[in-house]
């Protein structure tokens, strides 16, 4: 089987206030190949989501330049749990009506200053007009519709707590969790507004998984004209072992983009980007949730 893309690059993103570098900051690993054709590993610590955001678009530019694909991986949600766009009287498809209101509300300085709380709250106001189903920001960034703390348990009748490849995948956090650890919920916030802009700048030519592609197995003749595909993934997937002087979050990426390439290279990623051992419904996957890849 012909190999899918030329190049894997996955993005550890960052919702951090302030510019930062090392642990918990974002880092961006990619595996390209050199003039000799060998895949080599070039790693990024970029201080704010700026940077990031250039550096990304630039690496895109470069290998559309050389007649590369690349398959470029985001740890953060591409969509949200069924029912949120309905719940905030969004268009369809959800997952693009969700991906343009994100990315119209958030606003996100050079200097990483953000509103993702003040967004999170107009969200819950919209949708519950309660401190739910969006939590956890500092105290001083508390509102009546976001409190620091889970103000309770999601019931029958509330939007889901998880998504379906949530539910499939112990360990990943729900997108209501905007702060404190493992909080993907100001990720997304943040991280969505770089994934319209990737898109509206390379039109068809740029694919987000799996909304665009569906979710089945691809093949070379599916991407026939595609220069990126933009998907979801979870770093913390695979045990990373740790380079010399090497920080966590380097080595999740570094890893997971050389998980990629091999599998690609022994024809064995198209079958990742299909459904595996789950039920989710494909509708619910393709049109709003969205899906991990490799789950």
């Amino acid at each position: 089987m012909a190999r899918l893309f030329d190049a894997y690059m996955i993005v550890d993103w960052s919702a951090a206030s302030k510019p930062t570098t090392g642990a918990d900051s974002i880092w961006i690993g990619t595996f390209k190949r050199d003039v000799r054709f060998r895949l080599v590993h070039a790693g990024h610590n970029a201080p704010t989501r700026t940077e990031a955001s250039a550096f990304i678009r630039q690496s895109l530019a470069d290998f559309k330049r050389r007649g590369e694909r690349v398959l470029v991986g985001f740890d953060f949600c591409l969509g949200f749990p069924r029912g949120t766009a309905s719940a905030l009287k969004l268009g369809e498809p959800p997952w693009r009506a969700m991906l343009d209101f994100v990315a119209r509300e958030i606003k996100d300085k050079a200097d990483n200053t953000n509103n993702r709380f003040q967004v999170a709250a107009k969200m819950n106001r919209l949708m519950t007009a309660q401190a739910f189903p969006f939590w956890g920001c500092p105290a001083r960034d508390e509102q009546t519709t976001l409190k620091a703390k889970r103000p309770r348990d999601h019931e029958p009748g509330d939007l889901p707590e998880l998504r379906f490849c949530e539910s499939a995948q112990p360990g990943m956090s729900s997108v209501w969790k905007l702060y404190y650890q493992g909080s993907v919920g100001g990720q997304t916030l943040t991280g969505l507004p770089l994934v319209k802009a990737l898109k509206e700048a390379g039109g068809d030519r740029v694919q987000i998984w799996p909304f665009e592609t569906g979710w089945r197995p691809l093949d070379a003749n599916d991407l026939e004209g595609v220069d990126a595909v933009l998907a979801e993934v979870w770093p913390s997937m695979l045990a990373a072992p740790l380079a010399a002087g090497e920080v966590k979050d380097a080595a999740q990426v570094r890893t997971l983009a050389a998980h990629f390439a091999a599998l690609d290279e022994a024809g064995k990623l198209a079958a990742l980007f299909g459904p595996r051992k789950h039920n989710a419904p494909s509708d619910v996957v393709t049109n709003e949730e969205g899906w991990v890849l490799g789950v």
